[in-house]
């Protein structure tokens, strides 16, 4: 059966088998280097309350939240688009990715 891609669609090049992550969307594992990772900042401040407190010159501490998708989450709810077969052979850029 042919092979659509070289590396299978992971990134682990010869490092064996990898660890596996929940998708945070549907709950299937994928191994690491196959699903999509996705990085916010995200505050525990209400909004508008954070916005008074900018405006005062005080620090709001956000921190980062990581969540992994497994392709077809990632493509369902956008964070992965769709490349044409041409488009498929060169390395994206990082701002189109997510």
């Amino acid at each position: 059966m042919a092979k659509k891609r070289k590396s299978g669609g992971r990134s682990k090049g010869s490092s064996g088998k990898g660890k596996s992550v929940q998708c945070s969307k549907c709950g299937r594992m994928v191994p690491v280097d196959k699903a999509k990772k996705h990085t916010k900042r995200v505050s525990v401040v209400d909004p508008q309350l954070a916005r008074e407190l900018r405006q005062s010159g005080s620090y709001i501490q956000t921190r980062r939240v990581t969540q992994y998708y497994c392709v077809s989450c990632a493509v369902h709810s956008g964070r992965v688009q769709i490349r044409q077969a041409s488009e498929r052979k060169t390395v994206p850029s990082r701002d189109r990715r997510f």
